[in-house]
């Protein structure tokens, strides 16, 4: 693994190809690329074709092998699914065809289907789903290690708006309309895999444009011809203006983690976007609501960015600090990590300053309650914004190796003492008659940020998962383990799952608003966990609250509670989806 100065990790790098990229792309774009691979593509434009796929936060690049043009595929805004298909293509053979992993990526295109151009020998053949078959066995889940894996360049925060390139020309070799006219640059020597000679390549399944035949407009009763009007606005939508499309990535590799970094992309890509719709988090991150597509602020150099973390984190870790300015301090450090992704894989290559933020909170919320017996709203607000300040520097760090070598040091010990110092007792204990009203406010709003933090170290473990075995550290399971001891993790767990079922019942008629709607999913995930991959919370939540998703949660409930336009309400719907079908 190589580090250069401006910090893009790349695990197997490709030197030839990041030039070709840094060439043909703004360099606010060529920064927020995560990770690219070669595979095998097909879509309804490309047949079976040996290609470079790069990944940026917010869309997935296809280019040539070796790259001449850049192809924008998908925005992860248009994505409806991601996952490996368990078959083995035929158009491989050998090794190659027993270990690829075929990742097919379903979105919403509002472009008329078009013919494939098969890149290798542009013959005619079958659908995508012809060419391959099913595999004869019951396949594990495949498993990957932490070894070589490309990845990022970024430094600037990301934006919702569409991605613009430098070069306005369209080379005659590609012409996509979303294809632009690039140098041909060289590429490394490395085999592409084999292919087989039998095998056919692939058309795609033209949608039908014919619409019903209608009888003259005299001839229709006014109530009939409205519910036909309806009928043909809704086919004109689902044949021309949207509809659903495939593009399907075959990786030779049981070891590839395109598939892990592309279901985290999308995770991000969806919470940043939805979140972005709330005015207080967009005024945070310094998008203004009026900006152009695309409209971004001036980024600041890396060697500038890691001038003023050592400055902060220096004033963090100096001796005798006051309460208040500690605040003050993680405040700012909060405000800079939304606004400059650079600065959170910082804050992971400075374990001085992760470790002390875990000590923090361990004293702040576990130490004075420990005495006490009650929380105190300084103990709150601090711990809060300690949550959420580790909550936020996950964000975008997927492929940071020191965000993993960190947490995994010396058997996950630091990753151990954050999972045990975020669980709480969700219950205010007062002295006093009654809880205080600002006291149980606080106590809420830490509940919710200590909920995000947990949701994302459970996506680590996901990674880890599906990287190595499920008792390694940091995996899903471990996880669990380590907070099994905890006194308060069942309260904790059952607190999550009442306010899914509170927002998701009649009790609560309003619509989710951003936040809320995030805050949903990451609970959903949180509980998905808990009953898939624990046999004592899993029956804990069977046991207290099977009969409230029975009877008070359903699923048109939530479709009415999360707003279409949020990008996050669909994946959040699948979830809410698969807890009830495990509550039955």
């Amino acid at each position: 693994m190589t580090l250069n100065a401006s910090g893009p990790l790349l695990y197997r790098r490709n030197a030839k190809l990041e030039t070709f990229l840094k060439r043909s792309m703004e360099r606010t774009v060529y920064e927020r690329i995560r990770a690219y691979e070669s595979c095998v593509v097909i879509s309804e434009t490309i047949s079976k074709a040996y290609m470079h796929v790069v990944l940026s936060d917010e869309r997935v690049y296809l280019t040539e092998y070796p790259p001449r043009t850049l192809t924008a595929a998908l925005c992860f805004r248009h994505v409806r699914d991601i996952e490996l298909v368990n078959d083995l293509p035929d158009f491989l053979r050998g090794k190659d065809r027993e270990l690829c992993q075929h990742i097919r990526i379903t979105y919403v295109t509002e472009k008329p289907a078009r013919r494939p151009r098969d890149w290798l020998r542009r013959d005619k053949g079958l659908p995508p789903a012809a060419s391959s078959t099913r595999r004869t066995s019951h396949c594990p889940t495949i498993k990957r290690t932490l070894e070589g894996y490309p990845a990022q360049r970024y430094h600037s925060e990301r934006g919702t708006g569409d991605v613009r390139m430098l070069a306005p020309t369209r080379s005659a070799s590609c012409p996509n309309p979303e294809t632009l006219g690039l140098p041909r640059v060289a590429q490394p020597p490395t085999q592409p895999p084999a292919y087989s000679s039998t095998s056919s390549p692939t058309a795609p399944l033209s949608p039908s444009n014919e619409r019903p035949h209608l009888p003259e407009h005299g001839q229709v009763p006014r109530r009939i011809g409205s519910v036909l009007s309806r009928l043909l606005r809704r086919d004109c939508a689902d044949s021309g203006e949207e509809r659903e499309a495939e593009l399907h990535l075959y990786v030779v590799s049981r070891t590839s983690r395109l598939y892990f970094h592309l279901q985290s992309l999308w995770n991000s890509f969806v919470i940043r976007s939805t979140m972005l719709l709330d005015p207080l988090y967009r005024r945070r991150c310094r998008a203004p609501p009026d900006s152009a597509p695309g409209k971004r602020l001036p980024a600041i150099s890396w060697e500038r960015t890691a001038h003023l973390f050592a400055q902060l984190s220096s004033e963090l870790l100096q001796e005798g600090i006051n309460v208040e300015s500690l605040y003050l301090l993680l405040q700012e450090l909060r405000t800079a990590a939304h606004r400059n992704v650079a600065l959170c894989r910082l804050f992971w290559r400075s374990k001085e300053v992760c470790v002390f933020l875990v000590q923090t909170l361990e004293e702040s919320l576990h130490g004075c309650q420990s005495l006490s017996g009650v929380y105190t709203a300084d103990q709150l607000l601090l711990s809060t914004l300690i949550v959420q300040t580790l909550a936020l520097m996950f964000r975008e760090t997927e492929v940071e190796p020191a965000r993993l070598s960190l947490l995994s040091a010396e058997k996950g010990t630091l990753a151990s003492r954050m999972l045990l110092a975020l669980i709480c007792d969700p219950e205010l204990q007062n002295q006093g008659s009654l809880p205080d009203v600002d006291l149980q406010a606080l106590l809420t709003e830490y509940l919710d940020a200590a909920c995000s933090l947990l949701f994302e170290l459970l996506l680590l473990g996901h990674e880890a998962s599906r990287c190595s075995s499920a008792e390694n550290v940091l995996s899903v399971g471990w996880i669990l383990r380590v907070l099994q001891p905890h006194p308060h993790l069942t309260s904790f767990i059952g607190y999550q799952a009442q306010q899914v079922v509170l927002v998701l019942s009649d009790l609560q008629e309003s619509i989710l608003s951003p936040i809320q709607s995030v805050l949903l999913f990451q609970r959903c995930r949180l509980l998905l966990a808990c009953l898939r991959c624990n046999n004592q919370l899993a029956q804990h939540l069977r046991s207290h609250f099977s009969e409230e998703f029975r009877y008070f949660v359903n699923l048109s409930c939530a479709e009415e509670k999360l707003p279409p336009h949020y990008p996050i309400s669909q994946p959040t719907l699948r979830l809410v989806e698969q807890i009830l079908s495990l509550h039955r």
